[in-house]
């Protein structure tokens, strides 16, 4: 039961401190819609998703009325379409992501996650077309997200298809030049990828998980630096208590909205992420908890164990509230969508080669980062092929969403908008590593993988 305390400390959240559900995202498995005949597959699946998440929007819209809390966004993830491609008789999948389009506008939701392969060992036919097809399908559509991933601690890396996904990155930023590169910003390359992530671009319906699911992402950046503030020169342990009964409570309000969605649509509650996710608004950003903590400006030394720490104390808190805390969990670090960061950019605290040692200790990777449009595939492949190592050697998940943005060069920003944000172009390494990359094969799993 919540207390009326809690219930007053949760108002006061909303109101002043920017705390909201970022997400209520249902996953659908729709691995019984493959057939070989594409017209007939993309039939089922649209009409499973269709009548599955008729009444998800609504029912988002009632628990926001009923509880006074904002939930920011409906979505929707789909098990990986290379999966369920893969039996119809067609090398272009697109007809699949004009499908999830569709199906997603249908029921008014504003993203749509899934159009996804597993390609961490190896590759197959589908996993071909699929990833061939990415460029096209975030080009041509608004709400679809695409992800793949390309490692995991237990099989290694698969260079192959990081190098692929170097050009594939290019190709889509091509395609959605006159929007900055917008395409990219809908595409994530992973290493350890979770199967029950709610938050976009990365989320898919993991081949482990019920038929359909609801997932919830908690996001209370100002919430906690409020907290930080508050606490004023108390050291450090001290502090990475109070931030983790902060997220303790952050959590109780997430799995309390994401159950109720859950039992008024008829489906079983998956899990909460909580997960500081930044926005653009005021005072709604992560730099700006670890410079409350001390530090003049994200990206100074100490900003790797400020992140570390607030990283940990989000995590401990969230288990401490649910014993469903599931997707990522932790603290986001994208620079477009965090105003802290774009400063810190700007004021030359912050660069690529910090953010990557910051990954090591985060949620997630290097997020919306913005380079030179003229960088090329191989150095895009070199930086993700980095980010895999982190996740392979530490066990945890890493990914890169990155934007070569076209005809821009350091200094300039692009302009996405909403929660995307804009972001400042960042400078990479001008040295080559095209041999590297075009090595291929498989970078094989750490010693410490072998637990069995």
């Amino acid at each position: 039961m919540l207390t009326m305390q809690e219930i007053l400390e949760t108002i006061k959240m909303v109101q002043e401190e920017h705390l909201d559900i970022r997400t209520i995202t249902m996953g659908i498995s729709i691995r019984d819609c493959a057939h070989t005949n594409p017209q007939i597959a993309t039939q089922k699946i649209y009409d499973k998703i269709t009548r599955l998440a008729q009444r998800l929007v609504p029912v988002g819209e009632e628990l926001e009325r009923e509880f006074g809390i904002p939930i920011v966004n409906k979505r929707i993830s789909v098990s990986p379409i290379a999966l369920v491609a893969e039996a119809s008789e067609t090398d272009d999948y697109y007809l699949f992501a004009e499908t999830l389009e569709k199906a997603a506008a249908e029921v008014g939701v504003n993203f749509i996650g899934g159009f996804s392969a597993l390609v961490h060992k190896g590759l197959t036919k589908g996993d071909r077309n699929l990833i061939d097809s990415i460029p096209h399908a975030l080009a041509a559509t608004e709400r679809v997200c695409a992800s793949v991933n390309v490692a995991t601690s237990k099989a290694g890396i698969n260079m192959e298809a990081v190098y692929r996904m170097g050009e594939i990155i290019k190709e889509t930023a091509r395609l959605t030049a006159e929007r900055d590169g917008l395409g990219c910003a809908k595409l994530v390359v992973f290493a350890n990828v979770p199967e029950d992530n709610p938050f976009m671009a990365g989320a898919f319906h993991g081949v482990g998980e019920p038929d359909c699911v609801i997932n919830t992402g908690v996001s209370g950046p100002g919430v906690v630096k409020k907290a930080v503030v508050k606490a004023s020169d108390c050291d450090l342990g001290t502090l990475a208590e109070i931030i983790k009964k902060t997220a303790f409570k952050i959590t109780r309000m997430g799995e309390l909205i994401g159950r109720e969605a859950a039992a008024r649509l008829n489906v079983p509650f998956g899990i909460v992420d909580v997960s500081l996710a930044p926005t653009p608004a005021i005072g709604d950003s992560v730099a700006e908890i670890l410079e409350a903590m001390g530090l003049e400006r994200c990206g100074a030394h100490g900003s790797t164990a400020a992140l570390a720490l607030l990283n940990d104390a989000v995590k401990k808190g969230g288990l401490m509230a649910s014993s469903y805390v599931g997707g990522l969990s932790g603290a986001f670090i994208p620079v477009s969508e965090d105003g802290g960061m774009i400063r810190a950019v700007e004021a030359g605290a912050l660069s690529l080669e910090k953010l990557e040692a910051m990954t090591c200790v985060c949620s997630v990777g290097l997020d919306m980062i913005a380079v030179p449009g003229d960088t090329p595939a191989e150095t895009i492949a070199a930086i993700i092929a980095d980010e895999a190592a982190i996740g392979v050697i530490n066990h945890k998940t890493t990914a890169v969403r990155i934007i070569p943005a076209p005809g821009k060069k350091v200094g300039d920003y692009v302009e996405f908008g909403g929660l995307l944000g804009h972001a400042p172009v960042m400078p990479t390494s001008t040295f080559s590593s095209a041999h590297f990359v075009r090595r291929g094969g498989r970078i094989p799993a750490p010693l410490h993988s072998l637990k069995n």
